[in-house]
């Protein structure tokens, strides 16, 4: 199965690259497949790559999706409960 998330670009590099903000989490991408992004747009990213453009609000709930999920998976009680 593979995942391809949202991430917020953060900053510019050369060679078609930025860096991206995961919920705190940097890293840098390949933008060759993705015209026309600018700082603040999400994108989606697929192992290294920026695959397209994504609404800022399609972002946000796909994002709030994620985090709802790694809750539900979380034990209970809570990190570290036995």
């Amino acid at each position: 199965m593979c995942l391809a998330i949202p991430a917020r670009v953060v900053e510019f590099a050369a060679d078609d690259q930025a860096v991206v903000d995961l919920g705190g989490v940097r890293k840098q991408v390949s933008l060759a497949l993705v015209d026309g992004v600018e700082l603040g747009d999400y994108v989606i990213v697929h192992v290294g790559y920026a695959l397209s453009r994504l609404d800022p609000e399609e972002a946000e709930a796909t994002l709030a999706l994620f985090r709802e999920a790694g809750e539900l998976l979380q034990p209970a009680g809570g990190e570290g409960a036995a």
